[in-house]
């Protein structure tokens, strides 16, 4: 079977969607270190926008651990597939990618860091991949960080790599590139921003103090839900294109790369490629958090108690889809601030749609995971909110009660909770008073909530409809 290249890309049908620039005219101005499946569906496809009017800004991938991505791009010309998947499919191949380099290719990695042409550099390493302590800074004790420290020249980790293109830049008297973190971190810039002059602090105190005063380091977040590309998709992909491609990837219509905004001179038009710039990247994160994290949480726990397994079951339950639309325009809508550049209307339904999707298989269970420490980012400061402006916490105190409920179904049954408090939770959710017992676990709610009487009284009510199975008077208007 003939794979994915420039030379089969004439030869596909027609229903899939082609680049819009020559795949051979690209040049490289981008480096991302982990080209994985949600690199690959997310960013490069806004990359790919960019390319259709400005060939600066291919990018070279950089795999540091496996090779099998950057194989694979190689073997294809850096051609793949991405599949939207959603009530209305879509194939479109991605041509954003001008050079692949794996392990042991230092010397060329080296090189591009330092060329001119490269002013930006990327990456999705996941939280891990940072070499970050528990409380965000820089571990100088993770094995690759004390690599590094040893062999500079020779770096191990993303970390290293970001110092050493810096220094090479500095040494050469150019400018440094931007360095965009985009893994879902709080503060994420900010984070390596201080890791990358932490370690280059431990070499050349000159190095730190140039890379802290020049370079660019801005926050982001990330969206898209990116399946896993098994080989039942691929198998597809290949039925589809009538060729092999091994590094397709999938993911729903939504995509949301939120960056905050930074100087560069002559730099990428990332508006136009549908990146929203914004001076408040906090703001998207909370909203986020508050609308659709918090969303999840409620189809998840309210959802497994009517007896539904996936989110698009849940959403496909009216009175269920109905409460949850409820809570997310009329109560932790109410709890955003204005957020610059976001329309909070707007990206609720958003999302709301989203959990509409068929085509994805989002668990419950998984969502209703770690309770303890989702819920007081999700839902409770949303209720501090409301509380603190006099409004009504009814709806937001029914999938809290859910929760309980939830909790106290698990324990009687001997099944795992998984969760950090599992073994207090599950005694608070199967005591006599079970609403005080887990009010009561202050690493949840602290001593404001838990001594609240307006949300005490809400649980309970809503505790008590859960106990007696009547939920559905719960999710009326």
């Amino acid at each position: 079977m003939n794979r994915l290249s420039r030379a089969s890309l004439a030869t596909l049908p027609d229903a899939i969607l082609r680049p819009g620039h020559a795949p051979e005219g690209i040049r490289t101005g981008i480096v991302h270190f982990g080209p994985g499946a949600f690199h690959r569906a997310h960013q490069a496809a806004y990359v790919d926008r960019l390319l259709d009017s400005d060939p600066r800004w291919g990018i070279a991938a950089v795999s540091l651990r496996s090779g099998t991505t950057t194989d694979a791009l190689k073997a294809q010309d850096g051609l793949y597939t991405l599949a939207v998947i959603d009530r209305e499919p879509s194939m479109r191949v991605i041509a954003a990618h001008s050079d692949a380099i794996g392990p042991g290719e230092g010397a060329r990695l080296r090189k591009l860091l330092a060329s001119p042409e490269v002013r930006i550099a990327t990456s999705t390493v996941t939280e891990k991949g940072y070499c970050l302590a528990g409380d965000g800074t820089l571990d100088f004790a993770h094995p690759d960080i004390v690599h590094d420290l040893k062999r500079p020249a020779e770096p191990a980790s993303v970390i290293g790599w970001i110092v050493a293109g810096l220094d090479d830049r500095r040494a050469a008297g150019l400018p440094p590139f931007a360095m965009l973190c985009c893994d879902n971190m709080t503060g994420n810039g900010a984070k390596l921003r201080a890791a990358c002059v932490a370690l280059a602090r431990a070499q050349d105190a000159g190095l730190a103090d140039w890379i802290a005063a020049e370079v660019a380091f801005p926050d982001s977040m990330v969206d898209s839900i990116t399946p896993a590309s098994d080989a039942a998709f691929l198998a597809k992909v290949q039925g589809a294109l009538g060729v092999e491609d091994l590094a397709a990837v999938q993911r729903e219509s939504f995509t949301q790369w939120v960056l905050q905004r930074f100087d560069m001179a002559d730099g990428p038009d990332l508006a136009a490629a549908g990146v929203t710039l914004t001076s408040d990247v906090r703001g998207y994160e909370q909203a986020k958090l508050r609308i659709l994290n918090g969303a999840h949480s409620s189809l998840a726990y309210i959802g497994l108690a009517r007896g539904h397994e996936t989110v698009f079951e849940a959403m496909s339950d009216a009175a269920l889809e109905g409460f949850v639309t409820r809570l997310v325009h009329q109560d932790i809508s109410a709890s955003l601030g204005a957020v610059d550049g976001l329309d909070v209307a707007a990206y609720a339904d958003a999302v709301l749609n989203r959990f509409r999707n068929p085509e994805i298989r989002h668990l419950l269970a998984q969502i209703a995971w770690d309770g303890s420490q989702k819920l007081p980012y999700r839902l409770l400061d949303t209720t501090r909110a409301a509380l603190a402006a006099g409004r009504s916490v009814d709806r937001l105190a029914v999938p809290v009660a859910a929760w309980i409920a939830f909790l106290r179904r698990k324990a009687e049954a001997g099944e795992a909770i998984t969760d950090p408090l599992a073994d207090t939770l599950a005694a608070a959710a199967t005591s006599g008073d079970p609403v005080a017992a887990m009010l009561a676990v202050a690493p949840v709610f602290g001593e404001q909530l838990a001594g609240d009487a307006r949300f005490g009284d809400a649980v309970r009510g809503a505790y008590g409809a859960f106990a007696q199975g009547d939920i559905e008077a719960l999710l009326g208007p």
